[in-house]
């Protein structure tokens, strides 16, 4: 679910019921996105951007055909990212490479321009709710900070970024799109629970029992391979623990009301200061294995590039300008067509088959992803089109 797409569709469902008029517009970035009222953008989630960031993106307006480009680009780099990260199981980089180019490449990107804008950056990452109160912790600014930057950095793009690209070692795209992309809502509503105190609505549960048993149906089928040797479950569960982080560093970003771009910076900046001086000196070791020496620099640039530049902030860019002209529930209805998308596309690109399980699990998360999203009508609650925020940006 690439930056993490930086949002979740439940992080969305819960950022139009929340967000008041006018503050809603986008998460790394996974899978990732998925924030003003909500946090940042991934492939495989979803989040609301403040106006800050909308302000901060120059030449970006919000109009017609900008966002249905964006709509399109934001589904081909989402899809393609499961589809390239599952294709590089076939090549000769290892996960921890692919990982180390992505952390690599969008680090040197941001890293001047986090510098540049580091007093915006720094109040991006302490300012509480529309940008009024400040952390009341007696912790200086610049620690919070810190701290904060640390904490998305290792959930939303080191932890992301290692657990899901060791999974489609393991497991087809079919098993990564359900338990992926298509997992995000239930552990996104999960943690928002637990930490933010919202408790899931009548359709928001219906929808995530679908998730839980499309995931169910992915699940029951790994374990039953895994009887006859295979060691597709082992996948299945890095995609969970993928989705799990990630779901956290969304959280986060709305506890927090870091917004897209200021989440995106502290990932770049996180992994670019942890992640790649330790892969470093974990290769010079030979603590960590890598195909870096052999494989051919068209294969490293591409990852590189695709990774860390389409994946990574391109997608979180585009993602923003989708949720701002949009709003966030009539963007739960694009990014519904990820996991199905993936999946079939797999079937004449990498040559994958669709299981019945795979099939079962797809349609569950499909409909979880509408149900919980107010976009298939659910008793008590009105159809999203009627609803406020499924208009246009507010």
């Amino acid at each position: 679910m690439p930056a993490p797409p930086l949002t979740s569709p439940s992080q969305l469902h819960a950022a139009a019921e929340r967000t008041p008029p006018g503050a809603a517009a986008a998460a790394a970035a996974g899978p990732v996105a998925v924030a003003g009222a909500a946090g940042a953008a991934s492939p495989a989630s979803g989040i609301a951007a403040s106006r800050a960031d909308v302000a901060i993106t120059p030449g970006l307006p919000a109009g017609r055909s900008l966002a249905r480009l964006c709509v399109a680009v934001v589904l081909c780099i989402w899809v393609s990212f499961i589809l390239v990260a599952r294709g590089s199981a076939r090549g000769t980089l290892t996960p921890w490479d692919i990982a180390w180019l992505r952390f690599l490449f969008s680090g040197l990107v941001v890293l001047p321009l986090a510098w540049r804008f580091r007093r915006a950056l720094l109040g991006g990452l302490t300012a509480e709710v529309n940008g009024l109160r400040r952390h009341a912790a007696g912790a200086p600014p610049t620690t919070v900070a810190v701290r904060r930057a640390l904490a998305l950095g290792l959930s939303g793009g080191i932890g992301y970024c290692l657990l899901a690209y060791s999974g489609f070692f393991l497991a087809p795209v079919s098993h990564a799109a359900v338990l992926l992309p298509g997992s995000l809502p239930l552990w996104s509503a999960l943690g928002a629970w637990w930490l933010l105190g919202e408790r899931p609505t009548a359709s928001r549960w219906a929808g995530l029992a679908l998730i839980v048993a499309g995931g169910v149906a992915v699940a029951g089928a790994s374990l039953r391979e895994a009887f006859g040797g295979l060691g597709t479950w082992r996948g299945d569960l890095l995609f969970a623990a993928a989705s799990m982080s990630w779901a956290l560093y969304g959280v986060l970003c709305r506890r927090w009301r870091v917004g897209a771009l200021h989440a995106t910076a502290a990932i770049a900046t996180v992994a670019l200061v942890l992640a790649v001086p330790a892969g470093a000196v974990g290769w010079a070791i030979g603590a960590v294995p890598s195909g870096l020496a052999a494989a051919s620099w068209r294969e490293i640039g591409f990852q590189a590039v695709y990774q860390g530049g389409l994946a990574m902030l391109v997608a979180g860019v585009a993602f923003t300008q989708v949720v701002a002209h949009y709003g966030p529930v009539r963007t739960t209805m694009f990014t519904a067509l990820v996991p199905p998308l993936a999946a079939l596309a797999a079937v004449p690109v990498l040559g994958e088959p669709l299981a019945a399980s795979a099939l079962l699990g797809l349609a569950g998360v499909t409909l979880g992803l509408l149900v919980g999203a107010g976009v298939v009508g659910w008793p008590g609650r009105k159809a999203a089109g009627t609803a406020g925020a499924a208009g246009a940006a507010p």
